[in-house]
């Protein structure tokens, strides 16, 4: 019994030695199948990262190619733009240049009839102003005759003159306003004559109306 028992121990030993490493292939082969899984793994994730950044470079050069057409199209609607530009402003020089002459030769007519109506204006109002300036002096003049034949009436009173003796500014003097002939206020000369006649001026229309 006991020489059996070693053997036995033996055989223990070698089946456990056995197990174990049956165990132990089997768990190496796990490792190196999740080692290769883990390398495929990583290998597939370099994989995906790699295909979004060519994903996202062909979206950029999508939106790259959009905006250099739309920089295109621009360009050429500011190309067409500026020759548009370019013959409009040629054709309205034209057109200015055609219509200038007629719009001097209306402004120059405008200005002239301007001219005319404030000349006629000016005109009138120079007539206007003389006419009164005239009517002024006619009835200053007129309100020195006036002075003058009642200076004579007084006198002729005073010192018993008939209507036939004559007078000279001497004799009325001391009737008349600073004790001094009038004078017309155009230059015109005084005619005293005697009582009975109206004093007179010697510019035509300076007369007295008969009483």
């Amino acid at each position: 019994m006991k020489a059996i028992l070693p053997w036995c121990v033996a055989l223990v030993l070698a089946v456990g030695l056995v197990v174990l490493y049956t165990g132990t292939k089997s768990k190496e082969k796990e490792l190196a199948a999740l080692r290769r899984a883990n390398q495929e793994l990583s290998s597939v994730r370099a994989e995906n990262d790699e295909v979004k950044k060519i994903q996202l470079q062909v979206q950029e050069l999508t939106r790259l190619r959009k905006e250099n057409e739309e920089l295109h199209r621009l360009r050429n609607e500011v190309h067409q733009l500026r020759d548009e530009k370019r013959q409009a402003s040629k054709t309205g020089q034209a057109a200015q240049s055609s219509v200038a002459p007629v719009k001097t030769d209306t402004t120059a007519q405008a200005q002239l009839q301007q001219l005319l109506t404030e000349n006629q204006r000016l005109r009138a109002e120079n007539q206007q102003f003389q006419q009164v300036q005239a009517n002024g002096q006619v009835n200053a003049c007129l309100n020195n005759l006036r002075q003058i034949d009642s200076a004579k009436q007084q006198w002729a009173l005073e010192n018993k003159k008939p209507v036939s003796a004559p007078v000279n500014a001497q004799d009325i003097q001391p009737y008349l306003p600073n004790n001094a002939l009038p004078v017309c206020p155009l230059g015109g000369l005084y005619a005293l004559h005697t009582v009975g006649v109206l004093p007179a001026c010697s510019i035509p229309g300076h007369v007295l109306p008969q009483q």
